[in-house]
């Protein structure tokens, strides 16, 4: 039990600076090249899966990042896709509050289920490694 709240600290440390790379993405393409924000959400989600990918595999749960892990890691990220677009989407469009804000909102909502799905991912050996 300690060695899962050991990394689950690790994984909300990591998150936070994913959090950070990924809303200042966010910005530059919502703000600066005035894209919709759903185009500037996509695009900064996806540069910023990249990067949590490495972060998570190196420092999170401690394992060798290798290429099958780094092409199932996206199904950790489905969740936490999926349910923070739907709340932008519900943050923005329904209750009006700042696109700005929003996608800080959204992210606290999925963090604990997208830690599951992702220690499971990672941790996983497969048969091939």
């Amino acid at each position: 039990m300690r060695r899962t709240s050991q990394e689950f600290i690790r994984f909300v440390i990591i998150g936070a600076i994913n959090t950070f790379n990924y809303y200042a993405v966010y910005l530059l393409f919502h703000t600066s090249f005035n894209l919709n924000y759903m185009a500037s959400h996509v695009i900064a989600f996806f540069i910023s899966l990249v990067i949590s990918f490495f972060l998570n595999s190196y420092f999170t749960f401690k394992v060798k990042p290798t290429l099958a892990k780094f092409l199932k890691f996206p199904l950790t990220q489905l969740v936490n896709f999926g349910v923070s677009s739907l709340f932008m989407y519900v943050f923005i469009d329904v209750l009006h509050i700042s696109s700005k804000i929003t996608p800080l909102l959204a992210v606290f909502i999925a963090v604990p289920v997208t830690f599951v799905v992702t220690g499971k991912i990672l941790k996983k050996e497969s048969v091939s490694e």
